[in-house]
Protein backbone atom coordinates (compact mmCIF):
# COMPACT_ATOMS: atom_id res chain seq x y z
CA UNK A 1 0.00 0.00 0.00
CA UNK A 2 1.42 3.47 -0.93
CA UNK A 3 2.67 5.63 1.97
CA UNK A 4 0.02 8.26 1.30
CA UNK A 5 -2.81 5.84 1.92
CA UNK A 6 -1.05 4.37 4.98
CA UNK A 7 -0.73 7.87 6.51
CA UNK A 8 -4.31 8.71 5.62
CA UNK A 9 -5.52 5.51 7.23
CA UNK A 10 -3.46 6.21 10.39
CA UNK A 11 -4.75 9.77 10.63
CA UNK A 12 -8.34 8.61 10.24
CA UNK A 13 -7.89 5.84 12.79
CA UNK A 14 -6.31 8.14 15.37
CA UNK A 15 -8.06 11.37 14.43
CA UNK A 16 -9.61 11.91 17.86
CA UNK A 17 -6.26 11.44 19.54
CA UNK A 18 -4.62 13.98 17.18
CA UNK A 19 -7.47 16.42 17.74
CA UNK A 20 -7.15 16.06 21.51
CA UNK A 21 -3.38 16.63 21.33
CA UNK A 22 -3.91 19.75 19.20
CA UNK A 23 -6.39 21.18 21.70
CA UNK A 24 -4.10 20.42 24.64
CA UNK A 25 -1.18 22.07 22.81
CA UNK A 26 -3.22 25.20 22.08
CA UNK A 27 -4.39 25.48 25.69
CA UNK A 28 -0.84 24.93 26.97
CA UNK A 29 0.57 27.62 24.68
CA UNK A 30 -2.15 30.04 25.79
CA UNK A 31 -1.40 29.38 29.46
CA UNK A 32 2.33 29.90 28.89
CA UNK A 33 1.63 33.16 27.03
CA UNK A 34 -0.59 34.50 29.80
CA UNK A 35 1.91 33.46 32.45
CA UNK A 36 4.79 35.20 30.69
CA UNK A 37 2.83 38.34 29.67
CA UNK A 38 3.55 41.22 32.09
CA UNK A 39 0.60 41.99 34.34
CA UNK A 40 -0.85 45.46 33.76
CA UNK A 41 -0.10 47.91 36.53
CA UNK A 42 -0.75 51.62 36.98
CA UNK A 43 1.81 53.67 38.90
CA UNK A 44 0.91 55.67 41.99
CA UNK A 45 2.36 59.10 41.30
CA UNK A 46 4.23 61.27 43.76
CA UNK A 47 5.54 64.83 43.21
CA UNK A 48 9.09 63.49 42.82
CA UNK A 49 7.97 61.51 39.74
CA UNK A 50 6.59 64.54 37.88
CA UNK A 51 8.14 67.35 35.83
CA UNK A 52 9.32 69.90 38.45
CA UNK A 53 7.82 72.74 36.39
CA UNK A 54 4.37 71.40 37.31
CA UNK A 55 5.03 70.98 41.02
CA UNK A 56 5.09 73.47 43.88
CA UNK A 57 8.47 73.61 45.62
CA UNK A 58 6.91 72.68 48.97
CA UNK A 59 6.07 69.17 47.75
CA UNK A 60 8.54 68.78 44.87
CA UNK A 61 10.72 66.13 46.52
CA UNK A 62 7.96 64.16 48.17
CA UNK A 63 8.26 60.50 47.17
CA UNK A 64 5.97 58.73 49.64
CA UNK A 65 3.32 56.92 47.62
CA UNK A 66 1.15 56.41 50.69
CA UNK A 67 1.24 60.08 51.61
CA UNK A 68 0.36 61.94 48.42
CA UNK A 69 -3.38 62.40 48.04
CA UNK A 70 -5.53 65.05 46.43
CA UNK A 71 -6.13 67.64 49.16
CA UNK A 72 -9.55 68.73 50.36
CA UNK A 73 -11.20 71.36 48.21
CA UNK A 74 -14.36 73.44 47.96
CA UNK A 75 -15.43 75.25 44.79
CA UNK A 76 -18.62 76.35 43.05
CA UNK A 77 -19.85 74.53 39.96
CA UNK A 78 -21.92 75.48 36.91
CA UNK A 79 -25.10 75.16 38.97
CA UNK A 80 -23.80 77.36 41.81
CA UNK A 81 -23.52 74.24 43.97
CA UNK A 82 -20.53 73.82 46.28
CA UNK A 83 -18.45 70.85 45.16
CA UNK A 84 -15.98 69.30 47.60
CA UNK A 85 -13.82 66.22 47.82
CA UNK A 86 -16.81 64.49 49.42
CA UNK A 87 -18.59 64.56 46.04
CA UNK A 88 -15.70 62.47 44.69
CA UNK A 89 -15.35 60.11 47.62
CA UNK A 90 -15.00 56.47 46.53
CA UNK A 91 -15.05 57.67 42.92
CA UNK A 92 -12.62 57.25 40.03
CA UNK A 93 -12.35 60.58 38.28
CA UNK A 94 -10.53 62.51 35.59
CA UNK A 95 -9.51 66.10 36.30
CA UNK A 96 -8.20 68.88 34.10
CA UNK A 97 -7.54 72.62 34.17
CA UNK A 98 -9.00 74.92 31.54
CA UNK A 99 -10.63 78.29 30.91
CA UNK A 100 -13.67 79.06 28.82
CA UNK A 101 -12.02 81.76 26.69
CA UNK A 102 -8.99 79.64 25.77
CA UNK A 103 -8.59 79.71 21.97
CA UNK A 104 -5.89 77.05 21.62
CA UNK A 105 -5.87 73.63 23.30
CA UNK A 106 -8.95 73.96 25.51
CA UNK A 107 -11.55 73.39 22.76
CA UNK A 108 -9.75 70.18 21.75
CA UNK A 109 -9.46 69.05 25.36
CA UNK A 110 -13.13 69.78 25.98
CA UNK A 111 -14.18 67.84 22.87
CA UNK A 112 -12.13 64.87 24.08
CA UNK A 113 -13.62 65.17 27.56
CA UNK A 114 -17.09 65.15 25.97
CA UNK A 115 -16.07 61.96 24.13
CA UNK A 116 -14.93 60.47 27.44
CA UNK A 117 -18.15 61.58 29.14
CA UNK A 118 -20.13 59.59 26.58
CA UNK A 119 -18.04 56.49 27.30
CA UNK A 120 -18.44 56.68 31.09
CA UNK A 121 -22.02 57.93 31.31
CA UNK A 122 -23.31 54.50 32.35
CA UNK A 123 -20.39 53.73 34.66
CA UNK A 124 -21.30 54.24 38.31
CA UNK A 125 -18.62 55.90 40.44
CA UNK A 126 -16.73 57.40 37.49
CA UNK A 127 -16.84 61.19 37.08
CA UNK A 128 -15.11 64.20 35.51
CA UNK A 129 -13.88 67.42 37.14
CA UNK A 130 -12.65 70.57 35.40
CA UNK A 131 -11.09 73.53 37.24
CA UNK A 132 -11.02 77.00 35.74
CA UNK A 133 -7.60 78.70 35.86
CA UNK A 134 -9.28 82.10 35.29
CA UNK A 135 -11.94 82.02 38.02
CA UNK A 136 -12.34 85.80 37.93
CA UNK A 137 -13.71 85.42 34.38
CA UNK A 138 -15.31 81.99 34.64
CA UNK A 139 -18.18 82.68 37.02
CA UNK A 140 -20.80 79.99 37.66
CA UNK A 141 -23.07 81.67 35.10
CA UNK A 142 -20.30 81.61 32.49
CA UNK A 143 -19.62 77.95 33.30
CA UNK A 144 -23.36 77.18 32.98
CA UNK A 145 -23.45 78.65 29.49
CA UNK A 146 -20.25 76.80 28.55
CA UNK A 147 -21.63 73.52 29.93
CA UNK A 148 -24.82 73.90 27.89
CA UNK A 149 -22.84 74.62 24.72
CA UNK A 150 -20.63 71.57 25.19
CA UNK A 151 -23.27 69.10 26.33
CA UNK A 152 -21.98 68.63 29.85
CA UNK A 153 -23.93 66.11 31.93
CA UNK A 154 -24.29 67.63 35.40
CA UNK A 155 -24.45 64.21 37.07
CA UNK A 156 -21.07 63.20 35.61
CA UNK A 157 -19.06 66.37 35.12
CA UNK A 158 -18.49 69.41 37.32
CA UNK A 159 -16.93 72.61 35.98
CA UNK A 160 -15.73 74.53 39.03
CA UNK A 161 -14.54 78.01 39.89
CA UNK A 162 -13.58 79.82 43.06
CA UNK A 163 -10.66 81.36 44.90
CA UNK A 164 -7.72 81.69 42.51
CA UNK A 165 -5.10 81.03 45.20
CA UNK A 166 -6.89 77.86 46.30
CA UNK A 167 -7.08 76.56 42.72
CA UNK A 168 -3.40 77.42 42.17
CA UNK A 169 -2.19 75.45 45.17
CA UNK A 170 -4.51 72.55 44.46
CA UNK A 171 -3.19 72.39 40.90
CA UNK A 172 0.48 72.51 41.88
CA UNK A 173 0.52 70.71 45.23
CA UNK A 174 -2.13 68.04 44.61
CA UNK A 175 -2.81 67.48 40.90
CA UNK A 176 0.74 68.44 39.79
CA UNK A 177 -0.73 69.78 36.58
CA UNK A 178 -0.04 73.47 35.84
CA UNK A 179 2.94 75.74 35.32
CA UNK A 180 3.38 79.17 36.85
CA UNK A 181 2.96 82.17 34.62
CA UNK A 182 5.97 84.29 33.67
CA UNK A 183 3.82 87.42 33.67
CA UNK A 184 4.50 87.93 37.34
CA UNK A 185 0.93 88.22 38.59
CA UNK A 186 0.46 86.30 41.81
CA UNK A 187 -1.07 82.85 41.42
CA UNK A 188 -1.24 83.06 37.62
CA UNK A 189 -1.34 79.62 36.04
CA UNK A 190 -0.43 78.26 32.63
CA UNK A 191 -2.57 75.17 32.23
CA UNK A 192 -1.27 72.14 30.36
CA UNK A 193 -2.92 69.56 28.14
CA UNK A 194 -2.92 67.04 30.98
CA UNK A 195 -5.88 64.92 31.97
CA UNK A 196 -5.22 63.47 35.42
CA UNK A 197 -6.61 60.09 36.49
CA UNK A 198 -7.41 59.83 40.20
CA UNK A 199 -8.39 56.60 41.92
CA UNK A 200 -10.94 55.98 44.67
CA UNK A 201 -8.31 56.66 47.33
CA UNK A 202 -7.49 60.09 45.94
CA UNK A 203 -4.16 59.01 44.41
CA UNK A 204 -2.92 60.06 40.99
CA UNK A 205 -2.66 57.03 38.71
CA UNK A 206 -1.89 58.61 35.35
CA UNK A 207 -1.31 61.68 33.19
CA UNK A 208 -2.70 61.81 29.64
CA UNK A 209 -2.53 64.13 26.66
CA UNK A 210 -6.00 65.66 26.61
CA UNK A 211 -5.47 66.94 23.06
CA UNK A 212 -4.84 63.45 21.67
CA UNK A 213 -7.86 61.19 21.31
CA UNK A 214 -6.31 58.06 19.85
CA UNK A 215 -3.08 58.84 18.01
CA UNK A 216 0.04 56.81 18.88
CA UNK A 217 2.87 59.34 18.88
CA UNK A 218 5.56 56.81 19.69
CA UNK A 219 6.46 58.20 23.12
CA UNK A 220 5.42 57.43 26.69
CA UNK A 221 2.56 59.93 26.69
CA UNK A 222 -0.82 58.21 26.79
CA UNK A 223 -3.83 59.41 24.81
CA UNK A 224 -7.49 59.70 25.85
CA UNK A 225 -8.43 56.28 24.47
CA UNK A 226 -5.73 54.77 26.68
CA UNK A 227 -7.15 56.79 29.57
CA UNK A 228 -10.48 55.04 29.06
CA UNK A 229 -8.68 51.67 29.13
CA UNK A 230 -7.02 52.62 32.42
CA UNK A 231 -10.35 53.71 33.90
CA UNK A 232 -11.76 50.28 33.10
CA UNK A 233 -8.68 48.63 34.64
CA UNK A 234 -9.14 50.64 37.83
CA UNK A 235 -12.81 49.70 37.97
CA UNK A 236 -11.85 46.04 37.91
CA UNK A 237 -8.91 46.35 40.28
CA UNK A 238 -10.02 48.71 43.02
Amino acid sequence: MPKFFIMKDLFYRYRYMFLTMAIISAVTLSLFYNALKPEKQLPIYTPAMVNPELVDSLVQHQNNKMRHRIADFSFENQNKKIITQNDYEDVIYVADFFFTTCPTICPIMTDNMVWLQDKIKDMPNVKLLSFSVTPDIDTPDVLRKYADEKGVMDSKWNLVTGDKKAIYYLARQSFLAVKTSTVGELYDMVHTENFILVDKKGRIRGFYDGTNLNENKGDDTKNVTELLEDINWLRQNS
